[in-house]
């Protein structure tokens, strides 16, 4: 099939893609020059800050102002220090704290980060509602579970991004805060009444648009009261009547990653929900992570056989490439500011809860249970480990060992017991319990809060996000970092 030259390079306007390594591979340039509108860079293509300076300096000598998108959202979502953990706490220990100011900072400090770096577009912040406990996507990321609180934080911090001169894309809209389900793999259902939705998903989104964000992304979940049966991401409603008609946003609507599964099951494949998101009203198609020449290719083919046909309208896709254009060229303003390195560790200290006493455990024997990560936050090291003076520890999945077996390693010292999440885990919940009722012992839960204390605890120590920052606060707090 022959391809438009002239409709191949409008799609490709519209598209935000990837590649693999550490360097820009020849068709990764190419496509920029050809018009593609950028590049969303991840852990994998990350080593180091000069390596990845030079990265987007090199993609930058395509065509200057490429977008160059990251998930950067501090605490346990980082891409720039996914081998250590980030230097910052994440929103859940920013809205702990409610200092609106404090947020705007470490927001600005991040972004300062990305500039000096060659970024220009965050996937952030987060300012889903965490209403749901057990959201297994969200949690931490989520500046807390009450709307008016997440709508300030989440102005304060677009306002903090994008005074560093890099765009904020704020997300997951409508809201996907009240989910049990991970749009990574499914198809997750917010099935509530159109007025719980405006008062409890939607106030962060209108306080975004009110602080000027200049992107935000669209939700792979589905809300019966306002898209039917579609994802967001496929809604006009959504996208159009409500984002656009109703809270007067002008900036560029960017999809969340196209090959998650509540996305591309529902469209019945990458290419299609292209299609469906351009007709839907998005601007900025995010691809995803597993991309190649061969897969943007197709999209552009997918996307220029779709306006030949008139399946999709030419004037509809010529405005999503000027609004990605605008975009880009509103980052062109940004000028080089200084970081604020310690900011993140001192805020990391203001979020922690101490419930209970830690009088006694001087020198304990710290256990890290071993728990896993989403999708969103990858692989990347979290918990005391790293901050430790010589404590003795042990790293041990919770349904491996025992309380008993925990309590001749700890040779007659109290228990500090860290975990992510362990009243998730009924293993974990199991083994806590039992430890406690038996021997001194301290929670330190990094995971979203929960109502869950294990009984004969003596402490249960809260840090809102397992961040680099995280654990340093919570060892500094235990007396035992170096």
């Amino acid at each position: 099939m022959t391809i438009d030259p002239g409709l191949r390079r409008l799609a490709l306007r519209t598209l935000l893609a990837a590649f693999p390594g550490h360097t820009a591979p020849e068709w990764s340039t190419d496509l920029v020059e050809q018009g593609l509108a950028g590049y969303t860079i991840f852990g994998y293509n990350i080593a180091d800050p000069a390596q990845v300076t030079a990265l987007s300096a090199a993609l930058r000598t395509a065509r200057p102002n490429v977008l160059l998108a990251i998930d950067e959202e501090g605490g346990d979502v980082t891409r720039l220090a996914h081998r250590t953990g980030s230097p910052y706490p994440g929103n859940a220990a920013l809205g702990a704290i409610g200092d609106l100011d404090l947020t705007r900072r470490v927001y600005h400090s991040i972004g300062v980060e990305l500039a000096r770096a060659g970024l220009n577009l965050n996937l952030a912040p987060t300012v889903d509602v965490n209403t749901a406990t057990d959201n297994p996507v969200i949690g931490t990321r989520s500046f807390g579970a009450d709307p008016m609180k997440v709508a300030a934080h989440a102005a304060a911090a677009v306002v903090g991004l994008q005074q560093a001169g890099v765009a904020a894309c704020a997300k997951h809209f409508p809201g996907h805060g009240a989910t049990v389900a991970d749009s990574h793999l499914e198809l997750p259902t917010v099935d509530v009444s159109a007025q719980v939705l405006r008062e409890r998903e939607l106030p962060p989104f209108a306080a975004v648009v009110a602080a000027d964000a200049k992107a935000i992304m669209t939700a792979h979940i589905r809300v019966p009261a306002l898209t039917g049966d579609d994802p967001a991401t496929f809604s006009r409603a959504i996208l159009v009547d409500l984002l656009r008609g109703e809270f007067g946003f002008t900036g560029a609507v960017v999809t969340d990653a196209l090959e998650m599964k509540g996305a591309s099951v529902a469209a019945g494949g990458i290419g299609p929900a292209a299609i469906r998101a351009l007709q839907a009203g998005s601007d900025l198609l995010c691809v995803g992570a597993d991309v190649d020449l061969a897969l943007v290719e197709q999209l552009a083919a997918t996307i220029a056989a779709a306006i030949s046909s008139g399946e999709l309208s030419l004037a509809r896709v010529e405005e999503a490439a000027a609004r990605c254009d605008a975009l880009a060229n509103w980052t062109m303003g940004a000028t080089q500011q200084e970081p604020a390195p310690r900011l993140g560790y001192e805020a990391a200290r203001r979020a922690i809860i101490v419930e209970g006493s830690l009088a006694g455990f001087e020198k304990p024997f710290v256990v890290q249970l071993r728990a896993s990560h989403t999708i969103a936050e990858g692989v990347v090291p979290w918990g005391l480990s790293p901050h430790l003076n010589g404590t003795p520890q042990l790293a041990v999945a919770a349904d491996q060992t025992s309380a008993e077996a925990l309590i001749d390693a700890a040779h007659g010292r109290p228990i500090v017991l860290v975990g992510r999440h362990t009243h998730r885990n009924p293993a974990a919940r199991t083994l806590v319990e039992q430890l406690a009722a038996a021997h001194p012992v301290a929670v330190v839960e990094m995971g979203w809060p929960a109502s869950w204390r294990p009984h004969g605890a003596k402490a249960f120590v809260t840090t809102y996000g397992a961040s680099h920052a995280n654990g340093r606060a919570a060892a500094e707090l235990l007396g035992l970092a170096h």
